[in-house]
């Protein structure tokens, strides 16, 4: 037998968290599954900073004393909305805070098996319950989205990995280690891992690291906020629209915007890692394939001249990003997946982020295509999170006034 409840929301990320506060604000009959931000705990590298800002890193909750600013405020911990980078372990020290304070009925199981039933979905947990809900919210991060290059894809896993695999760059002492990649990942892994005497290198196909520009604190306020206005994603007018008008951009035509969220805001480190990599360099490198030879991995890169060369390592990591796909999550039956309306394997969504499927909702990473670029970061969490709940709410005291009828 199983046993039911309203809404249950898969995911113990930002988005879940977040969207668990709002409906328990509101009462209402839900319950949320998972690992309270497994990425952000156990897949950082120790001693990384956040990229986005003091004021883009809050989870949401309807109590304005909720945020960040709010909970460094009361703790006497350093903050700033943008001069300050926000340290990995006080963030980690605020979301565990938030989920207690907030969330407190999580409930640390993992979903293995999502369906659909008479009464809507049918969820199994790793304990062996199953629990049956009208409405199902998938917040998942992006563990299962982890992308490899196609190179690199038939070596053993003890020479290649993902950036996501590795929290303690020490474990590469004493090897040479290459790092792909040009963005926060990439860089932020080589500064922390040459800090700590790792013989590491870093390869990308880019010629140049783009950092982010670094905040000017002697700005005059109007100026900027008309020529490079200021967003939780980034600065300049385009990263302010689709911060601002994620609706606007969900009725863009499909190929304008899967164009806008594949190209806009490519890899960029915080500005704060400007002058800080000193490890050796191979930029403008196109990797054309790999192999193992004696417990070691080559690589086989061209130049921007065309030149071949050679590059061997005894560990690559890629740091090559995630691509969000429905294919990639294990739980989630065939049937029904088949029943979600999908372009480049991610759903197309409603206004309110539900799927084809009614009852069936996506946000976080897999609403990227539909809403823009804002749903890839965090601070994606203050629009999405309020505006699920607030559906969902709707449609519970519908689904309650038709049973009070009958």
């Amino acid at each position: 037998m199983a046993n039911f409840t309203h809404t249950a929301i898969i995911g113990a990320g930002p988005y879940g968290l977040s969207l668990a506060a709002h409906l328990a604000h509101a009462g209402a009959d839900f319950r949320i599954f998972g690992k309270p931000l497994t990425t952000w705990r156990e897949h950082m590298p120790k001693g990384m900073l956040l990229k986005s800002d003091g004021f883009a890193s809050n989870l949401s909750s309807p109590d304005p004393r909720s945020t960040l600013k709010s909970w460094c405020a009361e703790r006497g911990v350093e903050y700033d909305d943008v001069f300050i980078p926000v340290k990995l372990d006080v963030f980690q020290d605020y979301s565990a805070w938030f989920q207690q304070t907030y969330v407190p009925m999580l409930e640390d199981r993992q979903v293995i098996a999502l369906k659909q039933s008479p009464r809507g979905f049918l969820v199994t947990l790793d304990s062996g319950e199953m629990v049956e809900a009208e409405r199902v919210v998938m917040t998942v991060g992006i563990n299962w989205f982890r992308n490899i290059p196609d190179a690199l894809a038939g070596l053993p896993a003890d020479l290649v990995s993902h950036s996501y695999d590795h929290r303690d760059m020490a474990a590469f002492a004493g090897k040479k280690l290459l790092i792909l990649g040009a963005g926060s990942s990439a860089v932020d892994m080589a500064v922390i891992a040459q800090e700590q005497g790792v013989d590491v290198a870093l390869l990308a196909r880019a010629h140049v690291i783009h950092y982010h520009s670094v905040p000017d604190p002697d700005a005059i306020a109007w100026l900027s906020a008309i020529t490079n206005p200021s967003s939780g994603i980034g600065p300049g007018w385009k990263s302010f629209l689709f911060s601002n008008l994620p609706r606007v951009f969900r009725r863009l035509p499909e190929p304008v915007r899967l164009r806008a969220t594949r190209r806009h805001l490519g890899p960029a480190p915080g500005w704060f890692m400007r002058g800080k990599l000193t490890a050796r360099t191979y930029l403008g490198h196109e990797v054309e394939s790999a192999r193992a030879e004696q417990g070691r991995v080559v690589l086989t890169t061209h130049d921007g001249d065309g030149k071949t060369v050679e590059i061997a390592a005894d560990h690559v990591i890629a740091a090559t990003g995630y691509r969000p796909d429905l294919r990639r999550l294990p739980f989630l039956d065939a049937a029904l997946r088949g029943e979600i309306a999908h372009v480049v394997h991610t759903p197309k969504l409603s206004d309110h982020f539900e799927t084809s499927v009614p009852g069936l909702y996506a946000t976080g990473p897999l609403a990227a295509n539909a809403f823009g670029p804002l749903m890839r970061f965090m601070v994606g969490a203050e629009y999405a999170a309020p505006r699920i709940a607030a559906h969902i709410l709707k449609g519970a005291r519908k689904t309650g006034r038709k049973r009070d009828a009958a």
